[in-house]
């Protein structure tokens, strides 16, 4: 065992006496009975209150039943699964903690976004009896399953929202790094937007090219500040931890008659609550109920490998409406977002999905 892998196996908890890394026997995880489930999150960690949070709530519901505080009912029963987690703070950290789960013989282990998909199939195509999952990300090898989403559709539904907010006629883009997946969401913004407003302005701007760019909340609200100040009156952040800075910022410029000045619109987790009153809705991407049901159906030993797809017709991607932000957006808009989300599962719409050619 070299010093990363013995590294990568302290924290997972999983170092043994045997050679290898980690040795393969199911040994130091808790009862050999239950199904083990490994979960490695991307950059910036399981409580960036976004796209890792969101993973977490799902793992954490399958193996509680509850919040990953512990405060609430998930709605869905406990699985009786042993669960454990790596949140590597460097890209090089991400495999040596994938191979610690796979050598301890894991039932189950889950990659978390875009950049694992290559390493994840790596490790893969070397433990061919154990499963994996990775969300974002697409792997043509038989033990895994990629859980991919429909963004851009979500992503139209709440640029309309915006630009009927919008007092400015000047909307914000706040992208994490810039890949095509983010331009993703970026493009069915816009065109959401400008079925509203044709003539709406959208400001683009992105934290950075590298894995980074998800974790530095200070570069996101200088970002967001700027684009305030040319005059964007909602912001649309889909850069993970990041993001949050875009919360602080519109949160600076305070209210007015009872009201935020600027908004923000979250991602992939319901971010409504974050800055109650200044988050105008969430762009929800599902990955807590999609990757429940990836660990239910391994428990059950009804592993499926290969492309899922989830979008508005599974709703696995949609818009966050609760108690935080109902006043702030009218029932006429709600209709109208309403009747296009109708159009778009029926094919009487189509969103441009930025990352097909």
């Amino acid at each position: 065992m070299n010093y990363t892998q013995h590294i990568a196996c302290a924290a997972l908890g999983l170092v043994t006496a045997t050679s290898g890394a980690c040795g393969r026997q199911r040994s130091g995880a808790g009862d050999a009975s239950k199904a083990r489930v490994g979960i490695v999150f991307a950059i910036g960690g399981k409580d960036d209150r976004s796209f890792n949070a969101a993973a977490w709530a799902g793992v954490k519901c399958a193996e509680t039943g509850r919040s990953p505080d512990g405060q609430t009912d998930c709605g869905k029963p406990a699985l009786g699964i042993v669960l454990r987690d790596a949140e590597p703070g460097t890209p090089t950290s991400l495999e040596p903690a994938m191979r610690a789960f796979a050598e301890h013989g894991y039932d189950l282990i889950i990659g978390v976004g875009f950049a694992q998909a290559p390493i994840l199939e790596a490790v893969a195509r070397d433990y061919s009896n154990i499963h994996f999952a990775i969300v974002d990300g697409v792997s043509e090898l038989p033990n895994v399953a990629s859980l991919v989403f429909k963004e851009h559709e979500g992503c139209y539904l709440v640029g309309m929202i915006a630009a009927r907010t919008s007092r400015t006629g000047t909307l914000g883009f706040l992208g994490g790094m810039d890949i095509g997946l983010i331009h993703r969401f970026a493009r069915g913004f816009e065109e959401g937007a400008r079925a509203v407003n044709p003539g709406i302005r959208i400001i683009q701007n992105y934290v950075g090219v590298t894995d980074a760019a998800w974790n530095n909340p200070g570069k996101g609200k200088e970002i967001a500040l700027a684009q305030l100040a040319k005059g964007a009156d909602v912001i649309f952040t889909a850069a993970g931890n990041s993001g949050l800075g875009a919360f602080d910022a519109v949160e600076q410029a305070g209210m007015e008659n009872g009201r935020a000045r600027r908004f923000v619109i979250g991602v992939d987790s319901n971010q409504n609550m974050v800055k109650p009153g200044f988050v105008l809705t969430s762009m929800v991407k599902r990955v807590d109920n999609v990757v429940y049901d990836m660990v239910k159906d391994v428990a059950a030993g009804r592993f499926k490998g290969g492309v899922h797809v989830f979008g508005l017709e599974t709703d696995g991607i949609g818009y966050a409406m609760d108690e935080h932000n109902r006043h702030l957006i009218s029932q006429a808009a709600i209709d109208e977002v309403e009747a296009a989300r109708k159009k778009i599962i029926a094919g009487e719409i189509t969103v441009t999905d930025a990352m097909l050619p």
